[in-house]
């Protein structure tokens, strides 16, 4: 089975699919690895390890005439659907739910996709799941990229000309974005609060020294894992329970979306606006809509001297590790799905049915 890894054209995309190591260790099992020419070079990648590891490097154009699996990491696109055709099995985050168009585009070539974002939250697919390791780095970064826009730093600091007091970090969303980064805020020396609609993450938020702001919970549950929408009066109560820690904030991390839709709105332009000066706000959700109402995607918006900056749940700043964890989601992920080099199409097993999406040009989820 020949396996193509194309290069990602998304515009500040510096991520591959596939690392040198774990082609190497697909190949020991027997699959061919043909890489797009410079795939890896802005994930420190040279072709020479690639071949080195025994994969071929190959033009675009011959990776889809000669590869049965066709693997990114962003959906597919325009470009990528004019040379696919029935023979392609494609694998990447397809963001199905809220991306009908290119669904129907795969659907009518024929073809058959798995979506790696789909894949279930249950314990023999954790170490498939790339929402995790790639949130996980997100939260990391999102920390990091706070501390640089803040005009203070994160520890109590005590010296002879005074005492400095810690900042105050306040997470949305407790998932494994959020978790991560409250962890990288308390060992920066931050005091940190979060919240969450799933009350089960107050003891997980505890664990790691930081403060739940609780909010009374009247039936607002997750769904598989993930935080659910939340009603109109949750988020009402919601802001009244948090606008305290919020004003008093001086880095705010935003990581709540929900799958298929538009992320929630959890902080007001009137909220913003109430906030103190020298404040930053980094919105993870930004792709999606944002938390923040004022956000906008790769920008800086300033308001009433509050930093908002909208970014994206992809850690493209950390590629490296960022393409080592999505390389190894991926291999696990192919090695469940086959065996001796074939497709095992079981569709009454849990993983195959939630992240095949398309088979054979018939959709197989909406």
């Amino acid at each position: 089975m020949k396996i193509g890894i194309l290069k990602e054209l998304k515009q500040g995309e510096k991520r591959v699919s596939l690392s040198p190591l774990i082609a190497k260790k697909l190949i020991e099992n027997k699959f061919e690895i043909l890489i797009e020419k410079n795939a890896g070079i802005n994930s420190l990648y040279e072709n020479s390890e690639y071949e080195n590891a025994g994969a071929t490097i190959t033009s675009k154009e011959n990776i889809f005439k000669s590869a049965q699996v066709l693997i990114k990491i962003n959906p597919f696109d325009d470009e990528d659907l004019k040379f696919i055709n029935k023979q392609h099995i494609l694998i990447s985050q397809l963001y199905y739910k809220s991306n009908p168009e290119l669904i129907k585009a795969i659907s009518e070539k024929g073809a058959t996709a798995f979506s790696m974002d789909a894949m279930p939250r249950i314990s023999k697919a954790q170490d498939m799941d790339v929402l995790s390791s790639q949130n996980n780095l997100a939260g990391y970064k999102a920390v990091i990229l706070g501390a640089s826009e803040m005009t203070k730093i994160f520890p109590l600091m005590m010296t002879a000309a005074g005492t400095i007091t810690p900042s105050k970090v306040l997470i949305y969303g407790v998932g494994v974005a959020g978790l991560q980064a409250i962890a990288t805020a308390r060992r920066l020396g931050a005091v940190v609060e979060a919240t969450d609609i799933r009350t089960e993450t107050k003891e997980q938020t505890e664990s790691l020294g930081a403060k739940f702001i609780s909010v009374e919970n009247t039936g607002e549950e997750s769904e598989g894992g993930y935080a659910k929408e939340a009603s109109e009066d949750y988020v009402k109560r919601q802001k009244e329970a948090v606008n305290k820690s919020l004003f008093q904030a001086d880095l705010v991390i935003t990581t709540a979306n929900i799958p298929g839709r538009k992320a929630p709105t959890l902080i007001t332009e009137e909220q913003v606006k109430q906030m103190k000066k020298g404040a930053v706000i980094i919105d993870l959700a930004a792709a999606q809509g944002g938390n923040c109402e004022v956000s906008k995607l790769h920008e800086t918006v300033v308001l009433n001297g509050v930093k908002v900056l909208g970014t994206t749940m992809s850690p493209e700043s950390v590629s490296t590790n960022a393409s080592e964890l999505y390389a190894k989601n991926v291999y696990n992920f192919i090695t469940h799905l086959t065996e001796e080099l074939k497709f095992k199409w079981d569709l009454e097993e849990e993983i195959t049915y939630e992240t095949l999406i398309v088979k054979d040009g018939i959709q197989c989820k909406k």
